[in-house]
């Protein structure tokens, strides 16, 4: 019923010649007298196993050249659109500054010798700026005025000068920081508790 593993290599090709037995390398040759792995087969034409024309391929290396083109030009334009924005903020921050210095010469020329400070002001007068109580000290004469918008405070290089309600309107005019207190006489004062609050 079952063949013997003699007679199965009989059938496969194989014979019972001194040639088939393993050589010093390990590998039997068969009958053909090429090993097994390296038997020569028959290739159709046309270099493909299917046949017909080998299909076209763009090498590798273009591909490559293609992407690193890509990839530099990529770069290249993301340092150009960097530095076209650093220009445009340098270029704004100078005519920010630009302006700047523009606007404290005209305050200068506006305020100069029109400040109202006296030297032997003693009377405290604050008022909130810059998310500070500040103060400025005026004389008792002064004081109703200011209070009543005859009189402003203005700040220019750093220090609050009283000047006449035309004089702060005019120094707004030019930089709208500039003015710290103007009073309106027809407001009520914010220190004024309601009539109903008072037990």
């Amino acid at each position: 019923m079952s063949d013997s593993l003699r007679d199965q290599l009989l059938k496969a090709g194989f014979t019972s010649k001194p040639s088939n037995e393993p050589r010093a390398g390990g590998k039997v040759r068969p009958q053909g007298g090429q090993p097994h792995a390296t038997q020569a087969r028959p290739r159709p034409q046309g270099g493909r196993p299917g046949g017909g024309k080998p299909r076209e391929r763009p090498a590798q290396g273009a591909q490559a050249g293609q992407g690193e083109i890509d990839l530099a030009r990529a770069y290249a334009l993301r340092d150009r659109t960097e530095r076209e924005q650093r220009e445009r903020e340098q270029r704004e921050a100078e005519q920010r500054a630009k302006a700047k210095k523009e606007r404290r010469q005209k305050l200068a020329t506006l305020l100069d010798g029109k400040a109202l400070n006296a030297k032997d002001a003693e009377v405290p007068r604050h008022f909130p700026h810059a998310n500070k109580i500040r103060r400025i000290y005026v004389t008792p004469e002064q004081l109703p005025r200011l209070n009543g918008g005859e009189l402003a405070v203005v700040q220019f290089a750093g220090r609050y000068l009283l000047v006449a309600r035309e004089m702060a309107v005019a120094a707004q005019a030019i930089d709208p920081e500039a003015l710290v207190l103007l009073c309106d006489p027809q407001a009520r004062d914010e220190d004024d508790i309601p009539a109903d609050l008072i037990w």
